[in-house]
C-alpha cells in the first residue's frame, strides 16, 4: 500500500493577525514557483512568432505556420495534461514539498535543452518534457497552501501565489524581443531565438535549488530521490506516447487540431488505467459532482489562457500592423492584469465565504463579464481595419482582471467540497480536465488564423465558451453556512 504522506502543519497556521507569519512566506515561495515555470513555457508563443515573422527554417517555410506554432503548444500542454493526476497523487505519497521543488528544478534543465536543440522534432520533445515536469506543480502547490494556511485565508493565499502566474506571463511576454535580440547579438541572427529559452532556464534552476532548500527548512527532508525516479518513469512512457500520437498522426495528414485533440484522447485513455488500478480514493473524486462541474468548466479558462498567452502577441500585430516589440508592449496589458486580479479574487471569495454568500456567486459574476467582454474584444476586431492599440489595451486588460480574479475563486471552492485527504487527487483531475483547453487551444486557434487570415472567429469561440462554463458553475452545489 503506498505511504500516504502527512506534511507537518507549519506553525502560525492559526496565529494572529498582524504581522508577516511562515504562511506568507510560503506564498511569496510559490508565487516564484508560478513565476518561472510560466515564464518557461509562455516564452514557446513569442518565440514561435518571431521564427514565423522571420521565415525561420525551423517553422516559417511551413505551409501553415500558425497551425505548426500552435501546435507545439499544444504538444507542451499535452505533456503537461499527463502529469496532473499522477502528480497530485505522487504528492500525496511522497509529499506536497517534494513535488514542488522537483517540478521547478526539472522546468530548469528542460528549458535550458530547448535552447540547445537544433532540429524540430527534438524541440518538441523537449517542450513536451518541460511540460511532464511542470504538471506536477499545480495539485501540489494548491494542496500546500491549504495544508499550511488558515482555512478563512485559503482562497487569498490561492490568489497570491498564483499571482506569479501574471509575472511570468509579463516576463517572457516584453522580454521576450530584447533576448532575442541579445541573441542575435551573441549567436548570430540565426541562432537568436535560442537566448530566452537559455536565460529563462538558467533563471529556473536557480530559483528551483532555492526552493528546495526553503522546503526543506519547514519540514525536514525531502523524498526527492524515490518521487523523481517515479516521475522520471512515469514521463518516459507518456512522452513516447504523445510523440507516437503526433508523429503517426501528422504522417498520415491529419490537421494541427485533430493532433491536439487525439492527445486528449491518449491523456483520457492513460488515466482511465490509473483508475482501473488505483480505485479507491482516487475513484471517490472522479464520482464527486461537484469536482466534476468545476473541472469540466474550467477547459475554457484554460482555453482562454492559453489562446491569448501563446497567440497574445501575433494578435495584436496581426490586427493593428504593429512591430513585434509594440505588439508584445500590449499583450502584457493581458499578462499583467493577474497581478491585481489574483489576489483581489481570492480576497473576494474568503469574504463572500465568510459573510454566509459563498464563492460560487462571485464566480459565476465574474465568469459572465469577463466572457462578455471578450466577445466585446472580438466584434471590435472584426469592425474595425486597424483597432487602436489603446484600446486593445485597455480591453485585454479589463477583460483579464475579471479573468485572473475568477481562478482562486474557483482553486477555493473546489478545496471546499472536497476531503483533505483527496486533495491532491482532487486538484490533480481538475486541472487535468482543465488542460483539455490548453492542449486544443493553440493549435485550433492557428488553424483558424490561417483558414481566415484574422483572429477575430478564435476570439468569438473563446468569450462563447467562457459563457458556457458559467452555467457550469451554476450547477454547483455549495454550502453557504457562514464561516
Amino acid at each position: 500500500m503506498p505511504e500516504v504522506t502527512a506534511e507537518p502543519t507549519a506553525q502560525g497556521r492559526e496565529a494572529p493577525r498582524g504581522g508577516w507569519q511562515p504562511y506568507h512566506t510560503l506564498w511569496a515561495m510559490l508565487m516564484g514557483g508560478w513565476l518561472f515555470s510560466y515564464a518557461d513555457r509562455t516564452i514557446t508563443g513569442p518565440v514561435v512568432t518571431w521564427l514565423i515573422e522571420h521565415d525561420h527554417g525551423m517553422l516559417g517555410s511551413a505551409s501553415h505556420p500558425h497551425a505548426l506554432g500552435g501546435l507545439i503548444g499544444s504538444l507542451f500542454f499535452a505533456g503537461y495534461m499527463l502529469t496532473q493526476f499522477p502528480g497530485g497523487y505522487l504528492g500525496d505519497r511522497f509529499g506536497h514539498r517534494t513535488m514542488l521543488a522537483v517540478s521547478l528544478l526539472w522546468a530548469g534543465v528542460a528549458t535550458l535543452a530547448s535552447g540547445l536543440m537544433s532540429g524540430l522534432i527534438a524541440f518538441v520533445v523537449l517542450r513536451v518534457l518541460t511540460g511532464l515536469g511542470e504538471g506536477v506543480f499545480y495539485s501540489n502547490d494548491r494542496s500546500l497552501i491549504a495544508q499550511r494556511t488558515p482555512p478563512a485565508k485559503a482562497g487569498l493565499g490561492m490568489g497570491v501565489a498564483i499571482t506569479g502566474l501574471s509575472i511570468g506571463l509579463t516576463i517572457a511576454t516584453i522580454s521576450a524581443p530584447y533576448l532575442i535580440d541579445w541573441g542575435g547579438e551573441v549567436f548570430g541572427e540565426e541562432d537568436a531565438w535560442r537566448m530566452p529559452f537559455l536565460v529563462l532556464g538558467a533563471a529556473t534552476l536557480a530559483f528551483g535549488w532555492a526552493t528546495a532548500v526553503y522546503m526543506r527548512r519547514i519540514g525536514g527532508p525531502l523524498k526527492a530521490t524515490g518521487s523523481t525516479l517515479r516521475l522520471l518513469g512515469i514521463s518516459a512512457v507518456l512522452c513516447a506516447a504523445v510523440m507516437a500520437v503526433y508523429l503517426i498522426a501528422d504522417g498520415a495528414g491529419m490537421p494541427s487540431w485533430g493532433v491536439a485533440i487525439l492527445e486528449c484522447v491518449l491523456a483520457f485513455v492513460l488515466i482511465g488505467a490509473i483508475f482501473a488500478r488505483r480505485s479507491g480514493r482516487l475513484g471517490a473524486v472522479s464520482r464527486n459532482r461537484n469536482v466534476l462541474l468545476l473541472s469540466f468548466a474550467f477547459i475554457a479558462v484554460m482555453w482562454n489562457l492559453w489562446f491569448f498567452s501563446f497567440w497574445s502577441v501575433s494578435i495584436v500585430a496581426d490586427a493593428a500592423h504593429s512591430s513585434f516589440q509594440n505588439a508584445a508592449l500590449v499583450a502584457t496589458f493581458n499578462a499583467g492584469a493577474g497581478i491585481l486580479g489574483f489576489p483581489a479574487g481570492g480576497m473576494l471569495s474568503d469574504r463572500a465565504k465568510a459573510r454566509g454568500w459563498g464563492r460560487r456567486p462571485l464566480l459565476i459574476a465574474f465568469t459572465v463579464v469577463q466572457g462578455v467582454l471578450v466577445l466585446v474584444f472580438a466584434a471590435y476586431l472584426q469592425t474595425h481595419e486597424k483597432p487602436s492599440l489603446w484600446v486593445m489595451s485597455v480591453l485585454l486588460f479589463v477583460s483579464s482582471l475579471f479573468f485572473n480574479a475568477l481562478q482562486p475563486m474557483a482553486h477555493a471552492l473546489l478545496n471546499d467540497v472536497v476531503d483533505a485527504a483527496e486533495r491532491g487527487a482532487a486538484f490533480g483531475l481538475f486541472n487535468l480536465v482543465g488542460e483539455i483547453g490548453a492542449v486544443i487551444s493553440p493549435a485550433l486557434s492557428g488553424t483558424l488564423f490561417d483558414h481566415y487570415g484574422s483572429w477575430t472567429n478564435a476570439v468569438y469561440i473563446d468569450g462563447a465558451l467562457m459563457l458556457v462554463s458559467a452555467v457550469l458553475y451554476m450547477l454547483i452545489r455549495e454550502q453557504t453556512s457562514r464561516a
